[in-house]
């Protein structure tokens, strides 16, 4: 019954937001763009549900049909021409299987930010073995065809492919799902290093851990960050729980060695790079 609730209250403060930018329109030259990336299972779309709780926010997540298929951006034009339609302050999209594409995309839709989301990799593998059970298949696919690999290998460099495939040949049936999901995590997150973002000024790093232990602190940032009006009331609904529920996923040495190294990497980034 409350889930019910919640989804009707949720309609009835969307056709407010659309009535609302209906009769006070955000004039199109002071539209901007805002992108959230990352990797799967870390925390993106409770990002999405902060955000949408902004008046000035037009948010579309990747199950909306308008922008998105079977989780993939829709073509470009398709996208400029919701961003032109749209009325308010900000357009904002996820953008999982296109972060390796964030600088151009944020050319295509400017004037545009985003944030990359991270979350500790044990949460995030302990959380891929429920939601994707055959990730091990996945990677075994790509180590034995890159272009198999579909949106994982987007932007993969050609260092990163042959540490992942030589992993994953050198174990072949002794890689488990958490392992081949921690690579994941490895795979999709170097992209922020590999591609620069850490430099880009208009991209900042977003800790999940952060958000849930000191949600007002990391969403004012946030909303700073992206130019909108900042309430309390936007995150109501975050809550530390979801922090280590379960014990670390049992990981391969070399996995669980690799993943550390990047997560350590990314917690000596300075703060100006983060929110």
């Amino acid at each position: 019954m409350n889930s019910i609730v919640n989804k009707s209250l949720r309609r009835l403060y969307l056709l407010g937001k659309t009535v609302r930018w209906g009769m006070r329109p955000c004039p199109a030259g002071a539209r901007e763009t805002r992108l959230i990336a990352g990797a799967q299972r870390s925390g993106t779309n409770l990002v999405m549900d902060i955000l949408e709780r902004s008046w000035e926010a037009d948010v579309y997540h990747e199950s909306d049909p308008r922008a998105f298929q079977v989780y993939r951006m829709r073509p470009l034009p398709i996208i400029q021409e919701l961003r032109k339609r749209s009325r308010a302050k900000c357009f904002i999209l996820k953008a999982l299987c296109e972060s390796q594409d964030l600088p151009e995309l944020m050319e295509q839709l400017a004037p545009a930010k985003a944030v990359w989301v991270l979350r500790n990799y044990n949460d995030v593998v302990n959380s891929m073995v429920i939601s994707f059970p055959r990730t091990h298949e996945d990677l075994q696919r790509i180590a034995q065809d890159r272009k198999l690999g579909g949106w994982r290998t987007e932007g993969m460099s050609e260092q990163t492919y042959r540490l992942v495939s030589g992993l994953v040949k050198r174990h072949g049936d002794a890689l488990t799902n958490a392992s081949a999901s921690a690579l994941q995590w490895y795979f999709r997150n170097v992209l922020y290093f590999e591609k620069g973002f850490y430099q880009h000024p208009d991209i900042k790093l977003l800790r999940y851990e952060d958000l849930v232990t000191q949600p007002q602190r990391t969403v004012s940032g946030l909303f700073e960050f992206f130019g909108l009006p900042y309430h309390p009331w936007v995150h109501g609904m975050v809550f530390s729980s979801s922090l280590r529920k379960r014990p670390a996923p049992e990981l391969l040495p070399e996995v669980a060695e690799l993943c550390e190294k990047l997560w350590q990497r990314f917690q000596e980034l300075e703060k100006p790079q983060s929110i």
